[in-house]
């Protein structure tokens, strides 16, 4: 891996924004890889990457997604916080006709200074984010690039992986 870290927000928002063309091609081409091969790449990439970019300068996330939660993921964190249920989702979540409960604020309520202030009981798509470290990548090719500007881990991973896959970029 020799290519250096982009961890700037703004360069990386343009270089998405001007690779776009580049980045629908390489998706096609991730397609037509061998799923076992790309798994243990990805794998080997966030492994050699991921600790070297440091969230709590970036938090980019956490400013941006929104976040998904469960009953238990709410019980717990009110719990956490010892707040009763319903005053814990009057404050922090909004609940779909569905019955989807989602965080209610972008920004997340718990972020400060880029750092999680609940972070042992932050909920699973918290934990799970970037998800670069979980198999079958390409069922998850969509969200990836949808992260692609928003999250440098990913944007570092996506433009390493297409060194090692041999991907011919787009002139």
């Amino acid at each position: 891996m020799q290519q250096s870290l982009e961890t700037d927000l703004l360069f990386i928002e343009n270089f998405a924004h001007q690779n776009q063309q580049e980045n629908d091609s390489f998706v096609l081409y991730l397609k037509s890889l061998e799923s076992t091969y790309l798994d243990a790449t990805v794998l080997a990439l966030n492994e050699a990457i991921t600790p070297k970019i440091d969230c709590t300068k970036c938090g980019n996330c956490c400013k941006t997604l929104m976040i998904n939660v469960t009953d238990n993921e709410a019980n717990n964190l009110a719990n956490h916080l010892q707040e009763s249920r319903e005053k814990f989702d009057e404050k922090y979540i909004e609940t779909g006709s569905s019955g989807m409960m989602i965080l209610n604020k972008i920004p997340c309520h718990f972020l400060k200074e880029n750092k999680c202030t609940v972070y042992e009981f932050r909920f699973e798509g918290c934990k799970e984010f970037p998800a670069m470290h979980l198999p079958h990548f390409k069922e998850r090719l969509f969200t990836t690039f949808m992260n692609y500007a928003r999250c440098p881990i990913i944007f570092n991973i996506v433009e390493h992986l297409k060194t090692e896959t041999n991907f011919k970029k787009v002139s």
